[in-house]
């Protein structure tokens, strides 16, 4: 079994930020919406790519209408998370129905590099 320091990981205590997981929700039959939003989106997505390191949409079926998503972000707390999701054209164009945004603990023990 590998030598590592769960509790160092699981708390990020090596790092000076921390791992959020944010599931989104899009208001249910907001499809058209959506596609209005997206291009002003991905490119708030691809200048935030600092934080936001992981985006995508989530459906139900690999050919369906998207759900909501899903974002891996490094952020220094849960506050700077809420406020980057504010920004967001998703949600200030009103296709957001919600969100869930969970704390993240780590498993391994190498940096975060994605």
């Amino acid at each position: 079994m590998p030598d590592h320091d769960f509790a160092a990981l699981t708390a990020n205590a090596h790092e000076d930020w921390t791992l959020f997981a944010v599931r989104f929700h899009d208001k249910p039959g907001a499809g058209e919406l959506r596609r209005q939003l997206l291009q002003a989106h991905l490119e708030w997505v691809a200048a935030h790519q600092d934080v936001v390191r992981v985006a995508g949409s989530l459906r139900d079926t690999p050919d369906g209408t998207p759900v909501g998503g899903l974002w891996v972000i490094r952020a220094r707390d849960k506050a700077a998370v809420e406020a980057l999701i504010a920004t967001d054209p998703f949600t200030t164009g009103g296709l957001r129905a919600g969100w869930d945004i969970h704390y993240c603990s780590k498993a391994l023990p190498q940096p975060v590099s994605f």
